[in-house]
């Protein structure tokens, strides 16, 4: 018997995070295990209790509030098949791309050595912005792999490139993945 694939959901802080929670829930109907670790900020756009009743696990959202003698970053790491970041906010690409582990899911991400699908959602000034085209450029030359973003208004009222691709769509590129 085949088991299910285990997928890390990391939600970072910006209105797209709401999108995160039909993203869980496409992901757990496609039979897979999801684990969320979110931001504080994150948290405060959707509660950790709405990840854990769609995953039907424990939601990690600090490095200090771990019942477990092993840290949860560390765990996750070993079992998990993807790491998937939605919405993933300007900070978080920087913070990875240089490997700054300040929180809970930079850790999981500087623990972290699998398949990632990052899913950006910022400001479309923020995109085009050339730190954050350097950090992307590097981001894929490390194998990393992204879904969007796509075009559209986002939360500001700004239209652009920036707002995050759809449940569905990076849904579907997670499945791929997986598959690979």
């Amino acid at each position: 018997m085949k088991k299910n694939p285990v997928i890390v959901l990391g939600v970072t802080g910006g209105i797209a995070a709401y999108k995160s929670a039909e993203l869980c829930s496409r992901l757990v109907q496609n039979d897979c295990e999801v684990h969320v670790v979110m931001t504080e900020n994150a948290a405060r756009f959707v509660t950790p209790l709405t990840f854990r009743t769609l995953s039907q696990q424990d939601v990690l959202v600090s490095l200090w509030e771990n019942d477990n003698w092993r840290p949860g970053h560390v765990s996750l790491a070993d079992v998990a098949d993807i790491f998937v970041v939605a919405p993933a906010s300007a900070d978080f690409i920087a913070k990875y791309t240089y490997g700054i582990a300040d929180d809970a899911l930079t850790t999981f991400a500087a623990t972290f050595n699998g398949k990632t699908l990052l899913a950006p959602a910022m400001n479309p000034q923020m995109w085009l912005h050339a730190a954050c085209r350097e950090n992307i450029a590097v981001l894929k030359r490390r194998g990393v792999s992204f879904c969007g973003p796509v075009n559209g208004r986002v939360a500001c009222g700004a239209p652009g490139e920036g707002r995050m691709a759809e449940a569905s769509d990076i849904a579907d590129a997670v499945m791929a993945l997986l598959k690979k």
